[in-house]
C-alpha cells in the first residue's frame, strides 16, 4: 500500500508535482526550480495563497528528481521577528531528501539586500516519487531490553571488516561483522545519533572543525547525505537486515531547535518562511533559548506540532523504525505556562495510530525554567535517567552513603517513576554520547576538551569521575587493572539493573575520547571506534553480561520489586542482604562507610544473587543454602568470585560485582 502523503512538501501528482508550504506572515512565496546539477536556477513560479497559510502549486510535467527550493517575501523588521527576503533561498521544511549537505557560510547571514542570493550555498530539495509502506509490525525492542547508542559515522569510519565505500554510512549498519557483535552484546535495538542533515555552528569552520554529532538539523525528514548517500532507501533498508536480526532500530530526533540559531544566524528554512510562527519569542520579541543553541522550535503550535508529527510518520511508515528518542524533549511538552505531559504534541503522539506502540524515549529536561522533567512524562515514554548514572558513578568512586541509592537504582528508580503503575520507566545508563565515555570514567577526574578550541571551558565540569591516581594514560599494570575492574564494575552493575539498559558504542571494549567530555565537534580519531585495538577481555566480559542478562527475565522485569512472594511462590521478589546473608538493617542502610550488599532476585528456576563488594578490599560473602539447591558462579570472570572451600561462603575481590544462580543440585549432593 502507499503511505498517507502530508499536506506539505513536493507531492508527485498523475500530472505533475504539487507544492505546499506554510506562511501566515509572508506576502509571496515562489517556487525555485533548479537544473539536474542544483547550480542553475532554471525557473521561479509564484505559488498561489489561501487565507489559512497555505501557499500551493502544482507544476504540470514536472517529475520525482526535480530539485527546488523556495522564496519568500514580507516586511523585513528582524527587530521584531520578520525576516523575509527573496535573496535567501530556503530549503523545504518538509524535503525528504536533500541533495547535498549543509554548509556553513557568513552570506548566509547577511541582512536583506547585503549578502546576495544565497543559491549557489544552499542545498536543494529533491522532489521524491512516493513509497509503498513498510509492513505494519511491532517494534522489536521491547521495556527491559539492551539500547545500543552509536553514531553512524564514527562506529563504522574505521571498521576494518566493512568495505571501504560503506564506512561511515547508515549502509555499514547492516554489515554481518556489525550485525554479529550487536547480537553478541544482546541489544534489543540501536539507538542512531541524528542521521537527518544538520548545519555546522558558526563558530566551528574558522577553529577547522566540525559539528560530529547532528544535533544542530535544519530540516527534519531530510537524511545528511554524507551519512545515507542511497537516501531513505538506504535507511529503510539496513533497517530491514537489523530487524531480520532481532534488532530495531531507534531515531534521535531533534524537535526542540534548528540550526539558524539566534539572531546571529543563517536564515535556511523555517526563519525565512515564518520566524514568528516557527520559533518561540519572548514578549519583548527576542528569540526564547530553552536549548542553550539559540532559538526553540514552537511546539505548542498547530503547524509546528503537525510538522513533528508528520516526521514521526514518516520514518515509521516509509522506514520501519521501532521508534524515537527526544532531544530536549520538554521543549516537546512546553506551553505559555511551561511543561505538561498533557501538552498537546505529547497528546497528539500517544494518540496517533501509527505512533502509539512506537518506542518513545525522552530525554527529560532542557535549560530553561523548571527544564528538568525527569519522572513526569507519563507512560508510555521511557526517560533518560541521568540520577541513575549519577548515583551509580559516586558508587563507584567511592563516595560514602550511597549503598541506598545504588539499591534503588538497581530495583528501577521507584523514587523518581513510582507513580507508574507498578513499572518502571527508567533508562538506565553509566555513560552515554555527551559526557565522558565509560573509560575515561575511571581514567580522568577532569574534562581535557582543548581539542575543542574553547581553551577547555565547554563540557560539564563536575562528570562525577576518578582516575586511579593517574591522570590519563598510564603504562603502570596496577593503574590499569584498578581501572579495568572499576569499568567491569560499572558494566555489571548497568546490565543488573532493572528497567531498559543502554551501552554507549565501544564502552563494551574501552574506548576512550582521551578526557574529552563534549566531543560534538571531533569528526576524527577522537570519537572514532578503533575496533583494531579493542580490550578483548573487557568485551568477552561484557558478552557475558549480556548472555546473562538475555537467561534471566528477573533482571529484564520492568515492575517494580515488592519485597514479597509472587503469587505463585514462596520466594521474595527481592532481598536485600549484607555480605553476612542477613536482610539488611536500617543503621547498616544508614552507615556512610557501607560499600557492600547483596540483591537476591526470585526466577522460575529459583533464585539469583548479585554480590557487590564497592570495597577496595576482598570481602567474603555469605548465602543461605535452600536444600536440593546449589549457588554456580553464571559470569566466570578470571580473578573474579571464588566459593571457599567446604563452606557456602564466596570470596569476592574488591570493586567487583559478582552474579551467582541457585541451581538443583545432581543426585546425592546435598
Amino acid at each position: 500500500m502507499r503511505s498517507e502523503r502530508p499536506r506539505f512538501g513536493a507531492t508527485v501528482t498523475h500530472n505533475g508535482v504539487r507544492f505546499s508550504v506554510w506562511s501566515g506572515s509572508a506576502t509571496r512565496i515562489w517556487l525555485s526550480l533548479f537544473d539536474a546539477s542544483g547550480d542553475r536556477e532554471t525557473d521561479r513560479l509564484e505559488l498561489e495563497t489561501t487565507d489559512k497559510g497555505m501557499h500551493s502549486l502544482v507544476v504540470p510535467g514536472l517529475s520525482a528528481r526535480a530539485r527546488y527550493g523556495f522564496r519568500a517575501d514580507g516586511d523585513y523588521d528582524p527587530a521584531r521577528g520578520l525576516w523575509f527576503d527573496p535573496d535567501k533561498l530556503l530549503v523545504d521544511p518538509y524535503a525528504t531528501a536533500i541533495d547535498r549537505p549543509y554548509l556553513y557560510d557568513p552570506r548566509l547571514v547577511a541582512r536583506r539586500g547585503e549578502g546576495g542570493d544565497t543559491a549557489p550555498l544552499m542545498p536543494k530539495a529533491i522532489v521524491q516519487a512516493p513509497l509503498d509502506s513498510v509492513a505494519a509490525n511491532e517494534p522489536v525492542f521491547k521495556p527491559g531490553g539492551l539500547i545500543y547508542e552509536l553514531n553512524v559515522r564514527a562506529f563504522t569510519k574505521l571498521h576494518p571488516e566493512i568495505p571501504q565505500a560503506q564506512r561511515g554510512t547508515v549502509a555499514a549498519l547492516a554489515h554481518p561483522a556489525i550485525i554479529a557483535h550487536l547480537q553478541k552484546l544482546g541489544a534489543s535495538a540501536i539507538e542512531l545519533m541524528p542521521v537527518t542533515a544538520w548545519i555546522d555552528e558558526r563558530h566551528l569552520p574558522p577553529l577547522g572543525l566540525s559539528n560530529a554529532w547532528g544535533y544542530n538539523p535544519v530540516t527534519f525528514m531530510a537524511l545528511d547525505p554524507r551519512l545515507a548517500p542511497g537516501g531513505l532507501t538506504e535507511l529503510r533498508d539496513a533497517v530491514a537486515t537489523l530487524r531480520s536480526a532481532g534488532i530495531g532500530v531507534i531515531l534521535d530526533l531533534v524537535f526542540n531547535h534548528t540550526g539558524e540559531s539566534d539572531w546571529f544566524g543563517p536564515t535556511l528554512s523555517l526563519r525565512g518562511l515564518d520566524n514568528l510562527a516557527y520559533y518561540r519569542h519572548a514578549p519583548d520579541g527576542s528569540l526564547v533559548n530553552d536549548t542553550g543553541t539559540g532559538n526553540t522550535i514552537a511546539t505548542q503550535r498547530p503547524v509546528m506540532r503537525e510538522m513533528i508529527l508528520d516526521t514521526l510518520r514518516h520514518f515509521v511508515q516509509n522506514a520501519g523504525v521501532d521508534g524515537f528518542r527526544f532531544d530536549l524533549a520538554t521543549v516537546l511538552g512546553r506551553g505559555d505556562s511551561g511543561f505538561s505531559p498533557d501538552a498537546p504534541l505529547l497528546c497528539e503522539i500517544r494518540a496517533d495510530p501509527l505512533l502509539a506502540d512506537r518506542v518513545l524515549i525522552a530525554e527529560p529536561w532542557d535549560i530553561g525554567p523548571d527544564g528538568y522533567q525527569l519522572g513526569n512524562f507519563g507512560k508510555p515514554f521511557l526517560e533518560w535517567n541521568d540520577r541513575y548514572r549519577d548515583d551509580i558513578r559516586r558508587f563507584w568512586r567511592g563516595d560514602r552513603g550511597m549503598a541506598g541509592a545504588l539499591a534503588t537504582r538497581f530495583a528501577g528508580s521507584s523514587d523518581v517513576f513510582g507513580n507508574n503503575a507498578g513499572e518502571t520507566r527508567t533508562v538506565n545508563f553509566i555513560a552515554a554520547h555527551d559526557g565522558m565515555t565509560l573509560a575515561d570514567t575511571v581514567a580522568y577526574e577532569r574534562k581535557h576538551n582543548d581539542a575543542n578550541g574553547e581553551e577547555n571551558r565547554d563540557g560539564h565540569n563536575e562528570n562525577l569521575s576518578w582516575n586511579n591516581g593517574v591522570e590519563g594514560e598510564t603504562s603502570d599494570p596496577n593503574v590499569g587493572e584498578a581501572r579495568r575492574g572499576d569499568l567491569k564494575a560499572q558494566l555489571a552493575t548497568l546490565f543488573a539493573s532493572r528497567g531498559s539498559i543502554m551501552l554507549t558504542a565501544g564502552d563494551e571494549f574501552g574506548r576512550t575520547q582521551k578526557g574529552n567530555n563534549n566531543a560534538y565537534a571531533q569528526d576524527n580519531e577522537i570519537t572514532w571506534l578503533d575496533w583494531t585495538n579493542p580490550d578483548l577481555g573487557l568485551e568477552q566480559h561484557v558478552y557475558a553480561l549480556a548472555a546473562l542478562r538475555k537467561s534471566m527475565p528477573a533482571l529484564t522485569n520492568i515492575a517494580f520489586l515488592t519485597g514479597k512472594p509472587a503469587a505463585s511462590g514462596e520466594i521474595p521478589d527481592v532481598e536485600w542482604l549484607s555480605e553476612t546473608g542477613v536482610p539488611l538493617t536500617e543503621a547498616e542502610w544508614n552507615d556512610p562507610n557501607r560499600h557492600r550488599l547483596t540483591m537476591q532476585l526470585a526466577t522460575t528456576e529459583g533464585r539469583i544473587a548479585v554480590l557487590v563488594n564497592g570495597d577496595r578490599r576482598a570481602t567474603v560473602f555469605s548465602l543461605s543454602q535452600r536444600n536440593g539447591y546449589v549457588w554456580v558462579l553464571v559470569v566466570p570472570d578470571e580473578g573474579g568470585a571464588e566459593l571457599l572451600a567446604g563452606e557456602s561462603a564466596w570470596r569476592v575481590p574488591g570493586r567487583t560485582v559478582a552474579f551467582l544462580a541457585e541451581r538443583k543440585a545432581a543426585a546425592g549432593v546435598d
